[in-house]
């Protein structure tokens, strides 16, 4: 088989390939989209007021509700235990010193 034929031949499979991931995600979306909807309506229903971002550390839960040693759980030199709390830093108006 020719190199060109070859080339061709991978070229008009990627296509296809993209074309079909391309559908998928459409599919994906409106579907997405849906239960988008849903849920909106339940954080609604139940009046619920913001994110939680994970469900460790009271200062990782919702970071604009973090008081200002939950960082350090006992004191400011214990160790960080918690995987999310080297990701997310409580707010900066809580560890500003005053």
């Amino acid at each position: 088989m020719r190199r060109s034929l070859q080339y061709l031949g991978f070229t008009a499979f990627s296509l296809v390939l993209l074309m079909s991931l391309a559908l998928h995600a459409r599919s994906v979306r409106a579907h997405a989209d849906a239960g988008l909807n849903r849920q909106s309506a339940l954080v609604k229903s139940l009046q619920l007021t913001d994110l939680c971002l994970t469900t460790e550390a009271r200062y990782t839960r919702h970071p604009s509700l973090a008081d200002r040693h939950a960082a350090y759980q006992d004191h400011p030199l214990s160790l960080e235990h918690f995987p999310s709390g080297s990701l997310i830093m409580p707010p900066p108006h809580l560890r500003e010193v005053q």
